[in-house]
């Protein structure tokens, strides 16, 4: 299959998806891989083949989007992030938290992968931050549309090479050997609950004081469908909640009730006053805009 092919192919598909081609420009050779062997499966020639099989066949369509899902993700990946949680985040989240006596802040970790981003946030809250905040605890939320990342991601079985920005007096609290992986301990699994959830169709019941959603619908979905989630996050967002994207994505123009935090980090802030009507669970997304 020429590349050629593949990336014309690509344009043409990935709207109907909600997707954006320039999101997939550094990463597409292996989204056209795995279209490859699909094509030997289906004895199809061709792309073209395979855009008429997609035409004919809509149940494909469901094949073909688990073929864009790209996870690449270890611990505390793009530390200088998990530094600016650890320093100034969560201390000022966990302070207001405290005077609002809430028994814990909620996190979101929108588009988790193998679980790498929810088990950073709980290690970095329970090794850096929780000590200054008692009786506060943490409570994550992780959510990905991928079953088999899921599944990963409740067994807690990692490489060595996932674990090399971890802090090493932090990994050697946090795991433990399990033959050639590490397994992280019962302990820093307590408030990090799994879920399957489809970003491109909802977001959970809120609200949230922090909500991480990095190196994914900025980077992948299309600008229509961008828009669509940053406001339905901001909705689940508590006032003065924090919201984090990847260092390399930009938010929409129109960001909403959010403003810049540390924004070289991609870390924003929300300020604007929440209404009871906005803290409640927002619903469905429109899977037709």
């Amino acid at each position: 299959m020429r590349d050629t092919s593949c990336v014309e192919f690509l344009k043409w598909a990935l709207p109907k998806l909600g997707l954006a081609w320039p999101g997939f420009r550094r990463v597409h050779r292996q989204v056209c891989k795995r279209i490859g062997q699909r094509l030997r499966e289906l004895r199809l020639a061709d792309c073209e083949g395979y855009r008429v099989f997609l035409e004919r066949n809509p149940a494909e369509w469901d094949t073909f989007a688990s073929f864009c899902r790209i996870p690449i993700s270890r611990f505390f990946r793009d530390r200088a992030v998990f530094d600016r949680l650890e320093r100034d985040v969560f201390p000022s989240l966990a302070a207001q938290a405290l005077l609002d006596r809430a028994p814990a802040l909620r996190c979101w970790s929108a588009g988790c992968a193998a679980g790498e981003e929810p088990y950073s946030l709980g290690i970095l809250w329970r090794c850096g931050v929780s000590a200054r905040f008692a009786p506060l605890s943490l409570d994550v939320l992780a959510s990905d549309v991928d079953e088999h990342q899921l599944e990963r991601a409740r067994a807690g079985l990692y490489r060595g090479s996932s674990l090399r920005e971890v802090p090493a007096p932090w990994r050697e609290r946090a795991f433990e050997r399990s033959a050639q992986l590490y397994r992280i301990n019962d302990a820093f699994r307590s408030g990090v609950v799994f879920e399957r959830r489809d970003l491109l169709q909802s977001v959970p019941a809120g609200p949230f004081d922090l909500i991480l959603c990095r190196n994914t619908v900025f980077t992948y979905f299309s600008d229509a469908r961008r828009r669509q989630f940053l406001g339905r996050a901001c909705s689940i967002l508590r006032a003065g909640g924090a919201f984090v994207i990847g260092i390399r994505e930009r938010l929409p123009a129109d960001a909403g009730d959010l403003t810049a935090w540390f924004p070289e980090l991609g870390i924003f802030r929300k300020f604007e006053a929440q209404s009871a009507a906005a803290a409640r669970p927002a619903g469905e997304l429109d899977p037709h805009q």
